[in-house]
């Protein structure tokens, strides 16, 4: 090892060396055809090689299928996959104890019984608990019978069955700046598990955040890893982002067509047309008229019903 890579983290590394060393070394592997390793747009060659092609914007199942099964859980993954969508945006928060587990809200409440386990522990912020203690709650009851027992995953287990299922992961810091170095955090869980050995930017995993200053913490961490921002920048702010961020991801409202032309025309940070995803499209209708406005992404509670409307 050199003086100048002595000390940098071992999944850091590993990303290096997938530059000189070929795919098929890694287990599950195949090499990628001229076409998918020269291509501009990770993620849709992505959802190709995964064997669930996309027509027209790529689609993510938001929260995984959360119109279909408990919102950030591993049944939502799995919902997921059988509607055929490859990629899946979730969110992560960390626990008393440090450990990353999947949750929207920063507080339990509002998806599982914690107000029943622990009474007295209001406002019951994610922050406050253990993750044994998040592991004993109920995630899936408030959204159907069937779903009752439900755990909170931690991320380990959300990537596993991610992995399992072929899926690709759009990973959403939530209210980052409740947790000083949670990105760094994320960075090693993910390149623990392999998620880094990416042949381009984008192929597997994105990293998201409506805070700029924490998208802008994971390029620094890592230059290698698609970032996005949530949120709608002024246009003529877009270059500032693209600086660290590939992705621009509005709300559906806040769209024009020209704001989405104004964003695709500056380039990012691994020198590509910035992306515009948006969110979130549950109908026939409204998923038509964003992709009419040429966005790259809709993400999607119900992501086979907008598959549906876009290829009618």
């Amino acid at each position: 090892m050199s003086n100048v890579t002595a000390g940098w983290p071992g999944w850091l590394l590993g990303a290096i060396a997938l530059t000189v060393v070929p795919v098929t070394s890694l287990p599950g592997s195949t090499s990628p055809s001229s076409a998918e390793a020269a291509s501009t747009d990770g993620v849709r060659t992505a959802a190709v090689t995964a064997g669930w092609p996309e027509r027209g914007p790529l689609l993510v199942a938001h929260r995984g299928a959360s119109g279909y099964a408990p919102e950030n859980t591993v049944a939502a993954a799995e919902a997921a996959a059988e509607t055929r969508t490859t990629w899946v945006e979730t969110d992560v928060q960390r626990t008393s104890d440090g450990e990353l587990v999947l949750m929207h809200d920063t507080t339990l409440a509002r998806t599982t019984n914690v107000e029943e386990v622990f009474p007295d522990r209001a406002p019951w912020r994610v922050a406050d608990f253990t993750a044994e203690e998040i592991s004993r709650l109920d995630a899936g009851s408030w959204f159907g019978e069937e779903f009752a027992g439900e755990p909170v995953p931690t991320l380990t287990e959300f990537l596993d069955e991610l992995g399992d299922n072929r899926q690709r992961l759009l990973l959403e810091l939530k209210s980052p700046e409740l947790y000083p170095g949670i990105e760094a955090e994320i960075l090693d869980e993910l390149g623990e598990q392999g998620w880094l050995r990416e042949w381009y930017p984008g192929q597997r995993v994105v990293l998201q955040s409506f805070d700029a200053d924490s998208v802008r913490t994971v390029h620094g961490l890592a230059p290698r890893v698609e970032t996005g921002f949530l949120g709608t920048p002024p246009v003529d702010e877009i270059p500032e982002y693209a600086e660290f961020a590939d992705q621009i991801n509005p709300r559906h409202a806040d769209l024009t067509e020209e704001y989405v032309a104004s964003v695709q025309s500056v380039r990012g940070p691994h020198g590509r047309p910035l992306k515009v995803y948006t969110w979130t499209v549950n109908d026939g209708e409204l998923a038509n008229r964003v992709a009419a406005l040429g966005v790259d992404g809709i993400i999607s509670d119900v992501p086979d019903v907008v598959r549906a409307a876009l290829r009618d």
